[in-house]
């Protein structure tokens, strides 16, 4: 009798270790940890001249995180170039310095670590200067490793910022193609950053160009990208069901991968996709293919894993647009055209994110399908189609 009480008495005092274990483990999870908000940086071209560049930015680091602090032991930035041409006889400095609130810079240049602490705020100033042939160069892809050290360890960090340095004209030559019911230009722009806004595109490179009646379409990844919604695969990090569910997507998905996968895993969370995965296999049992995709949620199919863009983007994973409806809303409100987000490829495939009231989709269909804008390099994210028939709108998808 003893025996079977001290054998209880066991059995409960180790479910007990092990649930106070679990909950232990749970309210790890549930931690911030090392959690510091980097903001996208202000650039100024300080220096703008055939044979030298100087950029400036501040990057600004928050820890949001009440009652705990992050350190900063480490940073430093490197930079690649992007030009139409050879970079050779490019020589580069960059410049890191310090500009927290409460401590100097050292002279020397050394970073000293630093303290952020609870709800308060840290700049860094990056100074690139370049000199030589730099007029090709068409945008600088910043690259800011930093070191965070707290509860969590030490972990590596990489914030990314992609600054755009030639600047087409906004009055370019007009090259106009016929297409069913109306004309279409491809508008060529300045490589697209998380620093631009579409509303202020469409006023420097569009406006210059249209007329009352015109439509203005935007590719969906530019606005994504501007909107600052693309990863690099080191920021991911792909769990037990990404790395099995993505081998059977198709190779050409951008799902296809773990890390594509997890994008989509970490938007709308894993008991949805797991949900769509096996819906979508019943219902291809019963020959109806393409389920998940309406299952798992628009980002499914707006997801374009690395390669799937222009570079230097081709190096992320660049999710679908946010509110893309309130996008051209916002378009049509500040510059009077009517507007759309789209999705065109090669296959003569168009699909209509969003677009304002006045606007007939079935006329932008039958405008893109040749894929005006292209796919390639040609830096023309902004089409802009002119009617040459009255339209009759048709209600786009919200």
């Amino acid at each position: 009798m003893i025996a079977q009480v001290i054998g209880i008495a066991l059995v409960v005092i180790w479910v007990l270790i092990g649930l106070g274990l679990l909950v232990l483990e749970l309210q790890h999870r549930r931690r911030p940890g090392n959690s510091l908000q980097v903001s996208s940086g202000h650039w100024n071209l300080d220096i703008y001249e055939p044979q030298h560049y100087r950029l400036i930015g501040k990057i600004e680091f928050y820890n949001p995180v009440r009652n705990l602090e992050v350190m900063i032991p480490e940073l430093q930035a490197e930079v690649t170039l992007l030009s139409s041409d050879s970079i050779a006889g490019i020589t580069q400095r960059i410049t890191v310095t310090p500009q927290h609130p409460d401590c100097k810079p050292r002279e020397d240049g050394y970073w000293f670590a630093y303290i952020v602490k609870s709800n308060k705020h840290t700049q860094v100033e990056i100074s690139i200067d370049l000199q030589g042939p730099v007029s090709p160069i068409k945008a600088a892809w910043v690259q800011i490793h930093y070191v965070t050290y707290g509860p969590k360890g030490r972990l590596p960090r990489i914030h990314h910022e992609v600054v755009p340095l030639k600047f087409p004209a906004p009055d370019q030559p007009e090259r106009w193609r016929p297409v069913p019911q109306g004309d279409v230009l491809p508008i060529a722009t300045h490589l697209l950053t998380q620093l631009d806004d579409p509303v202020e595109i469409v006023h420097r490179y569009v406006l210059p160009h249209a007329q009352a009646g015109d439509v203005v379409t935007i590719g969906e990844t530019p606005i994504a990208i501007m909107q600052g919604r693309w990863q690099h695969p080191r920021e991911i990090h792909p769990g037990w069901l990404a790395r099995r569910l993505c081998y059977f997507f198709l190779p050409t998905s951008s799902l296809a991968t773990a890390c594509g996968l997890q994008a989509l895993i970490d938007i709308v969370g894993p008991g949805r996709v797991l949900g769509a995965f096996l819906g979508g296999a019943i219902a291809k049992v019963f020959g109806k293919p393409g389920a998940f995709y309406q299952l798992a949620g628009e980002q499914a199919r707006l997801i374009d894993d690395v390669t799937g863009t222009l570079p230097p983007y081709d190096q992320f994973i660049v999710l679908g647009p946010d509110h893309p409806q309130r996008v051209v809303e916002q378009i049509q409100a500040k510059t009077g055209l009517a507007a759309a987000i789209v999705d065109v490829n090669d296959l003569k495939a168009v699909k209509i994110l969003a677009a304002t009231a006045d606007v007939s989709t079935g006329f932008l269909e039958s405008a893109l399908r040749s894929n005006p804008a292209g796919n390639a390099d040609e830096q023309t994210p902004v089409v802009l189609i002119r009617p040459t028939e009255p339209l009759r709108p048709s209600n786009a998808k919200q």
